[in-house]
């Protein structure tokens, strides 16, 4: 990599650096003539200024400080925009606020409201997917069986004077990019070893991670005060369903959950076919550690899930056709083991070589792709990153992530998974209610099938009170297991066998078991449907969208810089504006004729008829995002304004609304009208 090869070649010219610093130090002890000790320091100089243009070589490949504090202006830019204007604000802020919650408010919620729409039509409608609402309050034995319970942790560490707690694997990782982005003396072996631990980040243990804490000297941030070893902390909330305290139950911390133990009766409703994809939007919560960066990483946030059940056998999508051909930044986990970027790759290809693993999760990929760029995510910024092997869980087959490219660097914002048939099993086997689906044959087919048959009698006589667990294991067995055990009774008569239940090995005699095959006649196939799941964080992609769509322009007398945000027609707070060029009453009653209109067509509006300046009034809406603004300046005619180009159009006052829903709609370009209507001089208003 550049950086690494720059940190060697950084680490010799320091090395010749202090070398021909010593030559001149000895040329001087010595007493040799100024002409000499003159073309040694020319040397050491050369040396210095070599070093230097080395040192600015990496300082630009790491970002560059300068870089560094370019995004965090521009974030607190982004930042102050939207909490002045009421985007979003910190919760109970008048009590201080509590980390980890925030409140949207109306231009939040209504980009928050049009983005959940835009994500129904895109998937639930288009896809066909069945709805569900489920409670956010979730019993424990759920949980249990999911696996959230025993394994939704983070590891956690403590101030040990002040009891502060925070995330460790958080404090290692910006330990170590903090030292890679700001530290230029690091030699390139050491560069390798942080780059090294933060690409297995994910996979150290409690010990590992407490070693590596301790190794680097890292203190708590706030206080530089020694911390304690990691232990896991879970992430969920709990709380007691009912007044007696004695049913356990979590706030939920997915809204998956919810319809894999309603999969019965989605498939029944479904007419019992697969394929086919249940969705839920709703509210899930996480008790973190330590919040932080905005919305991005909160205690309660909006998820919309979508959990797609295909027959383990036959993983191919119908409509993958219409996706195949895009092309898109990609992320294979072999080029993040080697270093290397992301790069464009071409869907069908992705699918064709194995890189995604099957058809199915690779027409959500593509159905993702389309959706965020569809939102105004910059699709330059936007990366489908493969997970490594130690991210993964062991039943998943194959999962990806869409980041998107913000201030903060690469930001999860969309899983897409292939959780195979794990949910289903552990609900199936947790609650005793098969959660199967069913493939009838055109014909009943003979299949040969294992039969394995405890003789109770004989197992009850030699194990007594051990019996159940004993004949439980029997059956347990799979077919390779039983067959050896039949070859070994037939021809030793008795075989040792672990129980696991036990923990110990048991004998078995030939009269305890009976193993065989049999001939059967089967009309269908049962099995346990496997589950891709394209999991979106709303808040995450909303932060985000802010970001990308955010900009600064000179106002018109060049003194002042304004804010904008361009978002898309349809994900705008306030489709349109209102205004009277001047406080004049006949104005003002076709200003509320124009409002009307736009109300019965559907559009949301916003009327100012404040006696600022027009050129102020299309500044704050600009601020606010707003696509279209309307100028009443004559009884008979209006202006409309788009807001990124600020070219307007003249328009008859009865077209108005129909002009301004056509666009929005999409049913034409801005470009479009512009073309078709007259144009209007903003000379003498901007």
């Amino acid at each position: 990599m550049a950086d690494e090869s720059l940190r060697q070649a950084l680490a010799e010219k320091q090395a010749a650096l202090e070398a021909q610093g010593d030559v001149v130090r000895k040329l001087k002890e010595a007493g040799v003539l100024k002409q000499e000790i003159d073309a040694a320091i020319e040397v050491l100089d050369g040396l210095k200024l070599q070093k230097s243009s080395i040192e600015e070589q990496l300082q630009a490949a790491l970002g560059g400080n300068d870089g560094a504090a370019g995004r965090e202006a521009f974030r607190q830019a982004v930042v102050n925009t939207l909490e002045r204007r009421f985007f979003y604000t910190a919760s109970f802020k008048i009590y201080r606020g509590v980390a980890g919650l925030y409140d949207y408010g109306p231009p939040g919620c209504a980009v928050k409201s049009n983005i959940l729409a835009l994500w129904r039509q895109h998937f639930v409608i288009e896809e066909n997917m069945l709805e569900v609402d489920c409670p956010c309050v979730t019993p424990e034995i759920v949980l249990k069986a999911s696996g959230h319970v025993d394994k939704f942790t983070d590891l956690m560490v403590k101030d040990e004077k002040t009891g502060t707690c925070y995330r460790a694997d958080h404090l290692l990782k910006d330990f170590c990019n903090d030292k890679l982005q700001k530290d230029l003396s690091i030699s390139a072996e050491k560069a390798a070893e942080l780059k090294h631990v933060l690409a297995v980040l994910d996979d150290l243990s409690a010990e590992e991670l407490g070693s590596k804490i301790k190794e680097y000297g890292i203190t708590a941030p706030e206080t530089k005060n020694p911390l304690s070893d990691p232990y896991p902390f879970n992430l969920m909330f709990q709380t007691s369903i009912g007044p007696s305290g004695l049913s356990p139950g979590y706030m939920r911390p997915e809204t998956a959950q919810g319809i894999f133990v309603n999969f019965k009766d989605l498939y029944y409703y479904n007419g019992n076919k697969l394929p086919f994809a249940a969705a839920q939007i709703g509210q899930a919560f996480r008790n973190e550690i330590s919040p932080r960066q905005s919305l991005l990483r909160v205690r309660e946030f909006t998820l919309a899930e979508i959990e797609h059940f295909v027959d383990p056998e036959h993983k191919e999508h119908p409509k993958y056709c219409e996706v195949e051909n895009l092309e898109f930044l990609m992320f294979p986990r072999e080029e993040q083991m080697s270093g290397q970027s992301a790069k464009k790759i071409r869907l069908a290809v992705a699918v064709s070589e194995g890189i995604v693993n099957n058809q199915t999760l690779g027409y959500f990929i593509g159905r993702v792709y389309l959706f965020l760029n569809g939102l105004g995510i910059d699709k330059n910024r936007l990366r489908f990153r493969q997970h490594l092997a130690n991210e993964m869980a062991h039943y998943a087959a194959d999962c990806w992530d869409a980041e998107i490219e913000c201030s903060y660097g690469w930001i999860e914002c969309v899983g897409i998974a292939d959780r195979s048939a794990y949910d289903l099993r552990a609900h199936s086997d947790k609650s005793g209610v098969p959660l199967v689906a069913h493939e009838k044959f055109p014909e009943p087919i003979e299949v040969e099938k294992l039969v394995i048959a405890p003789v109770k009698k004989e197992l009850g006589l030699s194990f007594k009170g051990n019996q159940k667990m004993v004949i439980e294991a029997l059956e347990a067995m799979n077919e390779e297991e039983a067959m050896k055990m039949k070859t070994d009774l037939d021809s030793k008569g008795e075989v040792d066998f672990y129980v696991c239940t036990l923990g110990e090995n048991v004998v078995i005699k030939k009269n305890m078991v009976s193993i065989s095959k049999e001939k059967k006649k089967e009309h269908q196939r049962v099995f346990t449907p496997s589950v891709i799941e394209p999991s979106f964080g709303i808040g995450r992609i909303i932060y985000c969208l802010f970001e990308h769509s955010f900009y600064v322009r000179s106002s018109k007398v060049g003194d002042e810089q304004l804010n904008v945000f361009r978002f898309t027609p349809l994900v705008a707070p306030i489709k349109c504006t209102v205004f009277p060029l001047v406080q004049n009453e006949k104005y003002n009653d076709k200003a509320k004729e124009i409002a009307k209109s736009l109300t019965e067509a559907g559009i949301s509006h916003k009327v100012d008829i404040t006696g600022t300046s027009i050129g102020k009034r299309y500044a704050r809406t600009d601020e606010l995002g707003v696509p279209f603004a309307i100028t009443v300046d004559s009884e008979e005619s209006v202006t409309i304004r788009e807001r990124d180009s600020k070219d307007q159009i003249r328009v008859t006052v009865e077209e108005a609304a129909s002009v301004v829903k056509s666009v929005i709609d999409g049913q034409r370009l801005w470009e479009d009208v512009w073309s078709r209507f007259p144009h209007h001089s903003s000379e003498s208003t901007e």
